[in-house]
């Protein structure tokens, strides 16, 4: 057997082994071929200490691995020769606990493998191990006179004890915390601030000693179970959702008290800070019109932040109906006159959805009537005319009476959302009151208006009519025709029976349609109803205005009109909207032109004093361009001739309705 030497602790593997400084005094002490360099950190359970190389390598230094390194500190060493060193493969496994380690004293550290040892052949270090949260915080093994530190992450130490630099807010409830985190040691003194699932701020802080910068800790979130505010003071909307709203609550540790609504947010919050401002800092503020089912009322805001009032938008819409609040912050300002000049955050994260919007559906063709006469107990109310079927309609703010308001939801506003403020203002229109919003009037589409062709054998009809049908072709318009009808109060009334709109654009048969017009056009539902007026411009004296043009008529009034005035259109109540419908071709022969000229002139003349009809009159009178434009001026100076012969008298203009009448008129004048 080949002598033993060992370095150090003595390793008690036999009796003769013996203590040296250096494989170079153990030489000179050798009595055998080789000798061997045990430590007494090494298990040699089973070793064959008679093991010998091969003769090829009897000139190299042989060492055996450990668990952890390709040197063990284990060798065979020839007495006379060396060659180099050869590392065997069979694992002699450390067991033993080194002196080289260092552990600090206010740290506990669990199950941690002291076995493991650096690399002989490698320089001095002090090798810093980490805990589960950090590089360093771990043991440290110290090579004797190492001085550079180099950290090791073989082997991660548990750390299980709780440091003394916490600080925790009293009023925040937390669940699940780590607090054996630690920072890493060879960092400067920070206070390190921890976030939660809802902010940066708000979580713990581990504060070094003689720290004052804050360092924000991203990696690590504190599951907040209970913020600081403890009650919710809920508005009560009168709409009837209190009660679903307190039990869509889930937290019920929160204390739950009921409000009424006053008037706006402002003066609403107000009351409920002055109630509680002498047993609360923080409280919530929440509304029936919400549904709070998914909410997490453990929210916080970051601690900058902490004297803002927290806005949660409802739906889409920031100015929402949640909020929290730091009263006396709010008590501070009470001069100021709005809502949204106080100090506020508003939340864009976390959206409170609203409960549904209630829906009426009165099926008439405008909404004045049914707002009038319905009893609002919602805050909002949609009134349809026919079913809305919105995906989703927009969220109308309810933090005071300029943000309340009145909503369409199309272009002829066959859905309209309608506050319940605006019911006392509302007598013949909803424009009576003063607060519209037309920026959601893409959120459903009206059904096209019908599109009705009157004629009664106008020498351009058939024409007229085949480009009406080119102009349409492709659009969502239905489009019907109506011949033949004796008398203009029958022929309206029959083309507004022949539609299945609440309005229908009727095409006069001398009316050759613009082909650009807009035949998406939709009436306005917030008015009372009327009939629509567009223009037409006269080929003879390049007039443009109503006369001849097309008209979208209401079908209730044109079917109880019976014609009992001048001008069948302007009898009951209308609107004139300045689009060109198309170009009048009256005059294609004598009698057309003469008598069209003929009745408009009459009306005219019996609207005067007018300016603007005075100069239309004068202009029928004086300008006759184009293809009978003789027969234009005629008829014309015939109305004027006409109405001083009768003086005005209503019964004697009315002839005029009659085709039978004027024809015999115009016979007699001009007979040949």
């Amino acid at each position: 057997m080949f002598d033993i030497f060992y370095f150090g602790k003595k390793p008690n593997v036999s009796p003769h082994e013996s203590q040296v400084n250096s494989i170079d005094e153990a030489r000179e002490k050798s009595r055998t071929r080789y000798f061997w360099i045990l430590n007494y950190l090494s298990d040699y359970s089973g070793f064959d200490f008679l093991w010998e190389p091969a003769p090829w390598d009897s000139q190299y230094i042989h060492a055996w691995p450990s668990q952890w390194q390709k040197d063990g500190g284990t060798y065979l060493v020839p007495k006379d020769d060396n060659c180099g060193v050869k590392y065997q493969n069979a694992i002699i496994p450390r067991i033993g606990y080194s002196d080289a380690w260092e552990i600090d004293s206010n740290i506990e550290i669990e199950d941690f493998d002291y076995t493991w040892h650096p690399d002989p052949t490698d320089p001095p270090y002090i090798y810093q191990f980490g805990t589960q949260h950090q590089k360093t915080g771990g043991p440290r093994y110290v090579v004797p006179n190492a001085s550079e530190v180099k950290y090791e992450r073989s082997i991660i130490a548990k750390k299980v004890s709780i440091d003394n630099n916490w600080e925790i807010d009293g009023e925040i409830e937390i669940d699940g915390f780590d607090y054996t985190w630690h920072p890493d040691y060879s960092n400067p003194p920070y206070i390190y601030q921890f976030g939660t699932q809802h902010q940066k701020t708000g979580g713990p802080r581990y504060v070094v000693n003689y720290a004052s910068d804050i360092k924000y800790v991203e990696n690590i979130l504190a599951d907040i179970k209970s913020g600081s505010a403890k009650v919710i003071y809920l508005i009560d909307h009168y709409d009837q959702n209190i009660d679903q709203s307190i039990n869509s609550v889930k937290d019920k540790n929160l204390e739950i008290i009921k409000t009424r609504f006053s008037s706006n947010y402002l003066n609403t919050i107000r009351r409920i800070a002055k109630k509680a401002k002498d047993e609360h800092e923080y409280v919530w503020v929440c509304s029936s019109v919400c549904d709070y089912t998914h909410f997490n009322f453990s929210w916080h805001p970051e601690q900058w932040q902490s004297r803002m009032i927290h806005v949660f938008p409802s739906n889409e819409q920031k100015f929402g109906d949640t909020f929290f609040i730091h009263i006396p912050s709010l008590l501070e300002q009470m001069n100021i006159e709005l809502l949204e000049w106080h100090n506020i955050n508003f939340v864009d994260q976390i959206s409170v959805p609203r409960w549904n919007c209630p829906e009426v559906i009165h099926g008439d063709d405008n909404h004045i009537d049914a707002i009038k006469q319905q009893e609002l107990r919602s805050p909002l109310t949609l009134f349809s005319c026919q079913k809305s079927n919105a995906n989703s309609i927009p969220t109308i703010p309810l933090w005071d009476e300029k943000k309340k308001t009145i909503t369409p939801l199309s272009l002829g506003a066959r859905s309209v959302i309608v506050p319940r403020e605006s019911i006392a203002t509302i007598d013949k229109q909803l424009y009576d009151y003063p607060h519209i919003d037309k920026r959601f009037t893409n959120t459903i589409k009206d059904t096209p208006i019908d599109i009705i062709f009157i004629s009664n054998g106008e020498t351009n009809a058939e024409e007229n009519w085949k480009h009406l049908i080119s102009v349409v072709s492709g659009k969502s318009n239905r489009v019907a025709r109506v011949d033949g009808i004796d008398g203009r109060v029958a022929a309206y009334q029959a083309a507004l029976k022949e539609s299945n709109t609440d309005w229908a654009f009727c095409v006069f048969a001398k009316l050759k349609v613009n082909e650009d017009f807009d035949w998406s056009w939709q009436p306005d539902r917030m008015q009372q109803r009327k009939h629509y007026i567009f223009h037409a411009k006269n080929p003879v004296n390049h007039l443009e205005y109503g006369h001849m043009a097309m008209i979208a008529y209401n079908k209730k009034l044109t079917l109880q009109n019976i014609g009992h005035g001048l001008d069948f259109t302007l009898d009951q109540e209308h609107d004139v909207v300045p689009l060109l419908s198309g170009t009048a071709e009256f005059n294609n022969d004598p009698w057309m032109t003469w008598r069209t000229a003929f009745r408009e002139c009459l009306k005219l003349r019996d609207s005067l004093p007018d300016i603007e009809n005075e100069y239309r009159l004068e202009t029928w009178r004086e300008v006759s361009d184009g293809k009978n434009g003789e027969w234009s001026v005629r008829g014309a100076e015939d109305a004027i001739k006409y109405y001083e012969s009768v003086n005005g008298d209503f019964d004697k203009l009315k002839l005029s309705y009659d085709w039978e009448w004027l024809e015999k008129f115009f016979k007699c004048e001009y007979s040949q």
